[in-house]
């Protein structure tokens, strides 16, 4: 699939041809483009697609890194979580001192590629809960954002209504988001998941895990021994609560990213084009009308050395750079709290206080234990013959255990109603379809691998935190990384829920399924008190990758919070939209890429809708 993108860009070097992959700014066509996209993760391709798609639009969309092509790494879903590490196509951020973790920082991956963080993340596919979107529907005033007017971008029934001011109707059928595929196994998986709710002819092919292992069995068993732990069949149903088989973006054994689904497609088409390997630098003011400023200019540059360029798009600039640049470039080109702005001598073009603010992520934390087991991925982790046997059937066949992500089974669990913690604190969480923590299960020890013994791991992810943080900047130059504050573990709340979490997965391995396979607590092997429990949660928790909220949505007359309109342009500005997981209000009780890739195809529609206004 991916070598179509490296004939298009020799193609494009050798005849200069539209709808190609450019590989610096000085190859594009002298040709006008109605819509400029920054960033191709699933908020840019998607609209890029789209706003191109069975149009006379010009498109064009900018992207900071390279194509992932040959990356064999990004395409294999097993090494899925070994993609976070400092690589080239990452742009290998790292975290604020976290008071909540003691004083520690984090590395925060974002990915620096065509396809953005699609194709170094761990692959789990889940829209989050019916909740989430109807808060999000409350929190802006547009019940276009509300779980059942989102169904078509997921499923694609017919035509949508967009509420925007007033209802329009799109003229064109939706394009759904899911095609609902086999495994690479081939397995029956009734009961696995409920296939009446997933698309069938969508771009994102969609699967139940690839590959049976011990352990499945065990966790699925748990749920009827244990009334704590209910078994969900299928937790993209809008009820995401309790135990069931993860999902994930993989189609015929490898990685469905943004660019390979949204944008390889659409790679004969003579009205898109993908610049490359070059990183926009700010936002412009092209003009103003009846007071506001029109942002309708980006420049644009390959390093920091290079040449400035600068396109203007004559209808909008969509800023998909993802949670943490978008905020940098909005920040960068004068949009922002004035106060900060003019401390790095930058002129401020909208002064929009909330920028960067109420930023939101999941913490992750891993607790293993040694297992009763002939056979774990510990065994593939640590011996190079066996891994390298288990690539070349990947390779040769696309089959086997590097067909799989590494994440097995996942649950999504809610502390009970009374919980002593609600005695001082309003329950976060968007409704009782919403978990306050997850549980992911991996065959393996997460971490270096030991050189002995075999491994179940439990992550206990807090997905519903109450702390916010920021992303903000300290220097005027888009060269210079943002400052990323993620709040990790800054509230009582928070801190309370990860305690409980680990104290959840410990009674869930002590149900009869899992009597004779648990030998030992590996990790944390001495901690029992809360207080232990909750140090070791500040000594070793880290992130989940899903940064949210920088950029949020909030309703059209209101002042005291937001960044973006419920349609997504920028307050106080025309032509300029954020399209990302930055808009999010909250951070949903999910995996994030899903809900990306749903916003985006909403947000395609009403740019479309915008046009024809």
């Amino acid at each position: 699939m991916r070598l179509l993108l490296s004939l298009l860009y020799a193609a494009s070097a050798l005849c200069g041809a539209y709808a190609a992959i450019y590989t610096d700014p000085s190859q594009l066509p002298d040709r006008q483009y109605d819509y400029v996209v920054v960033g191709a993760g699933p908020g840019g391709s998607v609209v890029a697609r789209r706003l191109a798609e069975n149009s006379t639009a010009n498109v064009l969309i900018i992207e900071a890194g390279g194509l992932p092509d040959d990356i064999e790494d990004i395409a294999i879903p097993y090494l899925g979580l070994t993609l976070g590490a400092p690589r080239p196509w990452n742009w290998n951020y790292t975290t604020a001192a976290q008071t909540g973790l003691n004083g520690r920082s984090v590395v925060y991956p974002r990915g620096k590629i065509l396809g953005g963080s699609s194709c170094i993340n761990g692959i789990v596919w889940t829209r989050g809960s019916k909740d989430d979107f109807d808060r999000f529907a409350r929190v802006t005033g547009d019940d276009g954002w509300s779980w059942d007017s989102l169904q078509p971008y997921m499923l694609g029934v017919g035509h949508v209504i967009i509420l925007l001011m007033s209802p329009l109707e799109v003229a064109e059928p939706i394009l759904k988001v899911e095609q609902l595929v086999p495994t690479s196994d081939g397995r029956d998986t009734d009961g696995e998941l409920v296939a009446s709710i997933h698309g069938t002819s969508g771009l994102v092919g969609i699967s139940s895990q690839n590959v049976l292992t011990d352990i499945d069995g065990r966790v699925i068993n748990t749920t009827s021994e244990l009334s704590e732990f209910p078994f969900n069949e299928d937790m993209n149903s809008g009820n995401t609560i309790g135990i069931g088989w993860g999902q994930y973006a993989i189609r015929n054994g490898s990685r469905q990213d943004a660019a390979n689904t949204y944008l390889e497609p659409a790679s004969n088409w003579d009205n898109l084009d993908v610049l490359i390997n070059t990183q926009v630098i700010k936002v412009l003011q092209t003009g103003e009308e009846d007071g506001v400023p029109i942002i309708n200019g980006v420049q644009f540059a390959p390093n920091s050395s290079s040449s400035v360029y600068t396109v203007n798009a004559t209808k909008e600039v969509i800023l998909s750079a993802g949670s943490i640049n978008s905020p940098q470039l909005l920040l960068l080109s004068g949009i922002g709290p004035t106060a900060e702005l003019s401390s790095l001598n930058i002129s401020t073009v909208v002064d929009l206080p909330y920028v960067g603010s109420n930023f939101q992520d999941h913490v992750l934390l891993v607790n293993s234990w040694e297992v009763n087991s002939n056979f774990t991925w510990d065994d593939i982790n640590r011996n190079t013959t066996l891994y390298a046997e288990k690539q070349e059937e990947w390779e040769n066949s696309r089959k086997g255990t590097f067909t799989a992500a590494e994440s097995l089974q996942i649950g999504w669990l809610r502390l009970p109603e009374n919980d002593t913690i609600f005695e001082t604190v309003q329950d976060p969480s968007a409704g009782s379809t919403s978990g306050h923590y997850e549980f992911v299960f991996v065959d393996n020890f997460v971490g270096t691998t030991p050189s002995t013994g075999r491994f179940l791991s439990i992550t206990t992810n807090l997905v519903t935190p109450t702390s916010r943080g920021s992303v903000t900047i300290n220097s005027s130059s888009p060269w210079d990384p943002p400052v990323i504050d993620p709040a990790f573990l800054n509230s009582d709340f928070d801190i309370h829920t990860i305690v409980e979490s680990i104290k959840a997965a410990r009674r869930y391995l002590a149900s009869p399924s899992f009597s004779d396979y648990i030998i030992d607590t590996a990790i944390p092997a001495n901690a029992t008190t809360d207080d232990e429990l909750a140090q070791f949660a500040r000594n070793n928790a880290g992130t989940v990758y899903h940064p949210t909220s920088s950029t949020s949505m909030s309703a059209w007359n209101d002042t005291t919070s937001g960044v973006v309109n419920p349609d997504l342009t920028v307050k106080g500005t025309k032509g300029l939209r954020v399209v990302d997981a930055g808009v999010l209000p909250y951070v949903p009780a999910a995996h994030t890429q899903a809900s990306v890739y749903i916003i985006a195809e909403r947000a395609a529609d009403l740019i479309k809708a915008a046009a024809r206004a």
